[in-house]
């Protein structure tokens, strides 16, 4: 990694830092599950601060330094129980923060916040999510979880569906996806593209990717069926959002369809992009993914304060 701090996946392109994660988080796994996990972070202190609200990113986090011995400070929501509500600017907030904890979990609503945090901190700020900009530690347990799955990366069919324009959780995988000899498509409604950044990018990695329309043109020959909501937040107006809120819907008539090794993920938290009825179809990786996210982020802390 470049820097202590994580604010975008750009910083993980290199192979062997990402398989140095991998590693270490299939370590993590196995010495929790033995209980045989060691005190490292005894004495740290993590602040979580949180302007948006979190079930997993946040809960994992915290999860991941109590199992590695350090201890938490965090507020239930930022933007309303803190001096946000008094006017405090972020800068003056990380400033202050970074006094009194050891490594500070960033999510804020404006795109580019985790970066200004970066600024202004002694201590390492990861981003978990800014706006409509990156995730990059959900972007990490992702292609760790596809890693788990099939064990490897290159030369898997991914098809990304939903929300491609405002979803983060996209824009940071396809940083790293861009590493690897993968086929992508691309399957939102007209409104919610992917940015022209993003496709930019892909054209400048070699990466094949195709927009369309229709999922069922590709099920039968994907690998990886990655899903995102449509994200209420993000939209201006409410019409709008009722008009796209259930563009699709994955069920059991369209799993009859997949390959039978193949995989369905999601982010989380989902509304009614995936029907409850496929959950304990060995296809849907959701849950399997969520998890993953706690060994990828025991992972990451252990590596930021080891400083390797």
């Amino acid at each position: 990694m470049e820097s202590m701090h994580i604010i975008s996946t750009k910083q993980f392109l290199d192979k062997k830092i990402l398989g140095s994660i991998f590693k270490l988080a299939d370590d993590m796994e196995e010495k929790d599950r033995a209980g045989i996990l060691i005190n490292s972070l005894k004495g740290k202190i993590l602040a979580s601060l949180f302007y948006e609200p979190s079930t997993r990113t946040r809960f994992s986090f915290e999860s991941a330094m109590h199992k590695l011995g350090g201890n938490v400070i965090s507020t239930e929501s930022a933007i309303h129980f803190s001096s946000v509500t008094k006017g405090e600017s972020l800068q003056d907030t990380i400033k202050i923060i970074s006094g009194y904890s050891d490594i500070i979990i960033l999510r804020h609503f404006k795109e580019g916040s985790a970066e200004i945090a970066s600024r202004f901190s002694s201590v390492p700020i990861i981003n978990a999510g800014d706006g409509m900009g990156e995730h990059p530690t959900q972007a990490l347990l992702d292609l760790y979880t596809i890693k788990k799955e099939f064990g490897n990366i290159d030369n898997i069919k991914i098809a990304l569906l939903g929300d491609l324009l405002y979803g983060r959780t996209i824009h940071s995988l396809l940083h790293l996806l861009g590493a690897y000899n993968v086929d992508i498509f691309l399957i939102s409604p007209e409104q919610l593209k992917l940015p022209e950044k993003y496709k930019n990018y892909l054209d400048k990695k070699g990466i094949d990717y195709k927009e369309i329309d229709n999922i069922k043109k590709i099920i039968k020959e994907i690998d990886v069926l990655y899903v995102t909501r449509i994200q209420k937040e993000r939209f201006n107006s409410e019409d709008e959002y009722e008009k796209l809120k259930n563009s699709y819907k994955i069920d059991s008539e369209m799993l009859k369809e997949m390959k039978d090794n193949a995989i369905i993920m999601h982010p989380l938290p989902r509304v009614n992009e995936i029907s409850t009825d496929i959950d304990d179809d060995k296809r849907a990786a959701y849950f399997r993914q969520a998890k993953n996210g706690l060994y990828i982020r025991m992972a990451l802390l252990e590596m930021i304060f080891k400083k390797n």
